[in-house]
C-alpha cells in the first residue's frame, strides 16, 4: 500500500509518498480502503510538531485525517459498520494516515455514507462540519432567535458555521472576512459583514456568540462584541488559550471530538443540500505531496477543500 508519510517533524520537505504495510485492525478498529480524503490545516499543524504532546515520537507517520471509503476489514467488537460498507470518518490523531490508500480508524469515528454523496464531498465533512457543529451546539449552546458572530465566516470551519447557525434559526448571523470577499459571505447570508482586520464598535454588545474559527480575534475583541451573558468559542489551541478556557469568564477552547452521532447528522445534512462544503480542487493521491505544499505555503486552491482521489 501507498501513504504520505513523513520520518521526522517539519516543514513540507518532510513529506514522502511512500509504501506502508496498514496491519490489521483491533478491537473496536476499521481498516478503510480510501476513496477520498480532505486536506485541513490542522494536517500540516501535527506534521510540524506542534502537536507532539498528543503524538508522539514513533516514526515514520502517516499524514491526513478526514476520509471516505470503504470498509476493508474490521476487528474485534465492531457492531455498527461492516465489511463493504461506504463509510466517511476521521482518523485518531495518534495515528493519522487518512492521504493513503489504506487507513485505520476506530468505530466511534466513522459513519456509513449515504447513498446520495460521493465519496469527494464525504470526504470534506468530518474536521470542518464537527469544528461548526460542536464550536456552535456542544459549546456555545446555540438557541434560535440568537445573534451570532463568526470569525473568518468564509473559511472551512466559518462558511460550515454559518449554515448550521442558520438552519437552527439564528436571527442574525454576523461575520468578519476579507474585504475582497464580502459579496461571497452576503451571497451565503451573512448579514452585516465586516473586514477581517477592522471590526466596527457599532457592532458592541449585540452577539450572544462569538465564533473565532481562525484563532486571530483579540480577547478584548471578541469580549466587546458579547451581550453579558454570551459565550466566546475558539477552535485554535495555544497553551495560553488551554488557560483562558479553565477560568471563569465566557471563553471556551473546543477541541472537536469526532463521535457517530455527529457526523452522522454532518452527513445527512450535507445528502439533503442543508449544508454545502465547496471543493476547490481534487487531486489523485500521487499527487498530493506538491498539492499540500502549495496549499500550505501559498493557500491555494482558494474557495473550498483540497481533495485527494484514490482510484
Amino acid at each position: 500500500m501507498k501513504r504520505i508519510q513523513y520520518h521526522e517533524y517539519g516543514g513540507p520537505e518532510v513529506m514522502r509518498f511512500e509504501d506502508f504495510e496498514p496491519g490489521r485492525p483491533g478491537r473496536g478498529e476499521l481498516l478503510i480502503r480510501v476513496r477520498a480524503a480532505a486536506a485541513n490545516p490542522y494536517d500540516w499543524k501535527v506534521r510540524n510538531g506542534e502537536m507532539k504532546i498528543m503524538t508522539g515520537r514513533a516514526f515514520p507517520r502517516g499524514m491526513g485525517h478526514d476520509f471516505a471509503g470503504v470498509v476493508e476489514a474490521v476487528g474485534p467488537g465492531v457492531a455498527r459498520l461492516n465489511v463493504g460498507d461506504e463509510v466517511l470518518g476521521a482518523a485518531p490523531i495518534k495515528t493519522s494516515g487518512a492521504f493513503a490508500e489504506m487507513v485505520m480508524a476506530v468505530e466511534k469515528g466513522v459513519v456509513k455514507k449515504p447513498a446520495a454523496l460521493s465519496f469527494e464531498a464525504a470526504a470534506a465533512i468530518p474536521t470542518v462540519g464537527g469544528a461548526a457543529l460542536q464550536g456552535l451546539v456542544t459549546k456555545a449552546k446555540l438557541q434560535a432567535g440568537q445573534y451570532v458572530f463568526i470569525h473568518g465566516c468564509l473559511g472551512g470551519v466559518g462558511r460550515a458555521a454559518v449554515q448550521i447557525a442558520l438552519t437552527r434559526g439564528a436571527a442574525v448571523v454576523g461575520g468578519s472576512c476579507r474585504a475582497s470577499a464580502m459579496q461571497d459571505a452576503r451571497d451565503v447570508g451573512v448579514a452585516p459583514v465586516v473586514d477581517f482586520d477592522s471590526i466596527p464598535e457599532t457592532l458592541a454588545k449585540k452577539f450572544d456568540i462569538v465564533f473565532d474559527t481562525v484563532g486571530t480575534l483579540a480577547p478584548a475583541t471578541a469580549r466587546s462584541l458579547l451581550k453579558p451573558g454570551g459565550r466566546i468559542v475558539d477552535i485554535v489551541p495555544s497553551g495560553a488559550k488551554f488557560l483562558r478556557s479553565v477560568l471563569p469568564g465566557p471563553y471556551h477552547l473546543l477541541i472537536t471530538q469526532h463521535n457517530a452521532g455527529d457526523l452522522d447528522e454532518l452527513a445527512q445534512a450535507c445528502a439533503t443540500g442543508r449544508l454545502r462544503l465547496p471543493i476547490a480542487a481534487t487531486v489523485p493521491l500521487d499527487n498530493a505531496v506538491a498539492a499540500l505544499t502549495e496549499l500550505e505555503r501559498d493557500n491555494t486552491p482558494k474557495g473550498g477543500k483540497l481533495i485527494f482521489t484514490v482510484s
